[in-house]
């Protein structure tokens, strides 16, 4: 006699699984839907198993009941390969690869077509089993396992080939599946008596639950969207997958502002309300997008290649909802979103330019109230060279690709060329010219920053050693130091050992620091400055105008010149600015200070700041920065030097 003892037990685990799918709320998507799916089958395949058994072990001779219950439960119980397939390939998202050629549709459907074909036939061929002297397998009831084997082999070649898209817990659960179900099936086929099957099935399912569908690994538990971590995932997959998407990702470009404003509490009941109405947005277009929550006021919205025309109407009907004033308890707020719609990989071709991108595309773009293309606002090689920056640095350091340039600066008083400012430059063999707005941050970050200013300390000094320099009549050149160099603690010593080794002397040196830099109040970088300026070195604050200096710390450090930023430059019409600089130039003149404005690019720029009493001029007017030898070259013609040669 059979045991139905393991098939309760199975309806029960699946009966707690099923209310915990609900609760976990583990119903959206096809992967979860299709996991629910198995749970239903495994519980109804279990009750005909159950109603199958008992029938037998009665020896009811109710014909008709024997052959529903049992063509019921291999019906069902047949199908959950099937199903489980189409599964595991929701995981993956390739359902654009398998099911996009009918040849392959029929190969994939084939398997369960014939165990289906048997079954239903069975009544009449008796080749699966009969009941009419209790339940016996007929000659063709090991055909039903043969067909499952196709669907076992697939999975597992599946799983293999797509394991980028995998963590090991989760390949782990998927193998759990077919693991089980196969040592099930041995012992079925040994032991008789014992139904394991659906238990078996009903064990693994309670695997994959735990080890690939937890919702709170990928579901916002507040706004009740996806995740940071499934935006990622599921974008890394459909560039692995070459799949077609539509992206409209939203920025909330003054986010910090209000959370500044506002404070946490309040912003997040804000961020609650915008995920609502990105929700509604997509309920009106019938759930055609995956919703996704990132942080920092940054949403976005998925749609499949064919909803083009739904991605359109939903960024539209998005910037509409999202610029009209909110009230949000007794406060009126007023957003500012960013939205680009893109066509991956059409318009962004990688994932990494595609997750960099909409990292900060609002802090580089106008904010204009309209929606933006991702073909207007996304430069291929800009986001390849952000991604790829660390490698294009290492690769420039070990091959000497660096070089320094040199800008000319020029002496209102004296009416000629005094000093210059040296400015790094890389031009890579693959990406071209890189922007040091990109270089030196990124050689911040990474520590390159150090063997790269060393480089171009030691450039700087070679050049002013040399006796053509000593013809040229200039007075010094100016070197920046960036934040990370000022912190090091063995800075001085390094600068004063190079200028040492070529014999420099200290009033060819200027060295520049930034205003951000400036502002810092670290006993390092004090230290580094003193000791430099004991030892008779100049000292420069580039960029003044760009941030909020502590002017304590500008008084306290040991300066010699301040450097107008260009943005004062491109203001010099508006009167109100033109009062600030007028005070400005006598405040520092006033503390013996000299002035060098920068960004002068017309001769009408040059007789103003002229006329306002400052010191030096520096500018594409004169000359752009420029390589070595024709920065010898300009500096003697203009100056009517005779040069019998100029060094590389």
């Amino acid at each position: 006699m059979k045991s139905v003892a393991f098939d309760i037990a199975s309806l029960i685990m699946l009966s707690v699984l099923f209310v915990t799918v609900i609760i976990r709320k583990m119903t959206k998507g096809t992967s979860n839907r299709l996991f629910l799916l198995q749970i239903i089958l495994v519980a109804v395949s279990t009750s005909f198993d159950i109603f199958a058994v008992t029938l037998d072990n009665y020896n009811s001779q109710n014909f008709f009941a024997l052959n529903f219950a049992h063509m019921g439960y291999l019906t069902v119980h047949n199908v959950h390969p099937f199903v489980h397939m189409l599964f595991v390939i929701s995981l993956t998202d390739t359902w654009h690869k398998v099911f996009r050629n009918p040849v392959k549709i029929i190969l994939f459907a084939l398997p369960y077509g014939l165990n289906f074909f048997l079954i239903v036939t069975n009544p009449f061929t008796h080749l699966m089993f009969t009941v009419d002297n209790g339940y016996t397998h007929g000659m063709l009831f090991h055909v039903l396992y043969v067909c499952i084997v196709p669907y076992i082999a697939l999975n597992i070649l599946y799983v293999i080939q797509y394991r980028v898209l995998f963590n090991r817990r989760k390949i782990f659960s998927l193998f759990s599946m077919t693991l089980l179900s196969c040592m099930a099936v041995v012992i079925h086929l040994f032991i008789p008596e014992l139904l394991v099957e659906c238990f078996a099935i009903t064990m693994s399912l309670f695997i994959v639950s735990a080890g690939v569908l937890r919702p709170e690994d990928y579901i916002d538990s507040f706004t009740g969207l996806y995740k940071h971590s499934a935006y990622a995932y599921d974008m890394k997959r459909s560039f692995y997958n070459d799949k077609h998407v539509n992206v409209v990702m939203l920025n909330i470009g003054n986010y910090n502002t209000l959370t500044s404003m506002l404070g946490y509490d309040m912003m997040t009941n804000i961020l609650y309300k915008i995920a609502d109405t990105i929700s509604d947005v997509n309920k009106r277009l019938r759930g055609k997008a995956d919703l996704y929550f990132l942080d920092r006021g940054r949403f976005r919205m998925v749609f499949r290649d064919r909803d083009r025309d739904k991605a359109e109407t939903a960024a539209v009907v998005l910037m509409n909802e999202l610029k009209m004033r909110s009230h949000i308890n007794g406060l009126d707020i007023n957003f500012t979103p960013y939205i680009v719609l893109a066509r991956c990989p059409e318009e962004i071709e990688s994932f990494k330019s595609l997750m960099a991108f909409g990292q900060d595309f609002h802090e580089k773009n106008h904010y204009s109230g309209q929606i933006m293309l991702a073909t207007d606002v996304y430069d291929a090689n800009q986001f390849a060279i952000q991604n790829n920056i660390d490698k294009i640095i290492e690769r420039a350091l070990d091959g000497k690709k660096f070089e320094v340039y040199y800008q000319p600066i020029y002496s209102i008083s004296s009416g000629k060329f005094v000093s210059a400012e040296a400015l790094l430059r890389l031009f890579d063999e693959e990406h071209g010219y890189i922007s040091p707005e990109i270089l030196i941050p990124a050689a911040e970050k990474s520590g390159a920053i150090h063997k790269i200013g060393e480089f171009v300390f030691e450039e700087v000094c070679k050049f002013v050693s040399c006796d053509e320099f000593k013809k040229l009549g200039l007075d010094y050149i100016e070197v920046n130091l960036s934040v990370a160099q000022c912190m090091h603690g063995d800075l001085a010593d390094k600068i004063l050992s190079v200028m040492h080794k070529y014999n420099v002397p200290p009033k060819s040196i200027n060295l520049e620091i930034t205003e951000t830099a400036a502002s810092y109040s670290q006993r390092v970088m004090t230290e580094n400055l003193n000791k430099l300026s004991r030892a008779g070195l100049s000292f420069s604050l580039d960029d003044y105008g760009t941030g909020y200096s502590n002017m304590k710390r500008v008084i306290q450090l040991p300066l010699k010149i301040v450097k107008l930023d260009k943005s004062f430059v491109d203001e010099q019409h508006n009167p109100k600015m033109w009062i600030f600089l007028q005070n400005t130039v006598k405040m520092l003149k006033d503390m013996k200070m000299e002035i060098v404005v920068e960004g002068i690019e017309t001769q009408e720029m040059v007789d103003a700041f002229s006329d306002l009493k400052c010191d030096f001029i520096q500018g594409y007017f004169f000359s752009k920065p420029i390589c070595k030898r024709e920065f010898v070259e300009f500096i003697a013609s203009s100056a009517g030097i005779a040069l019998e040669s100029a060094d590389e």
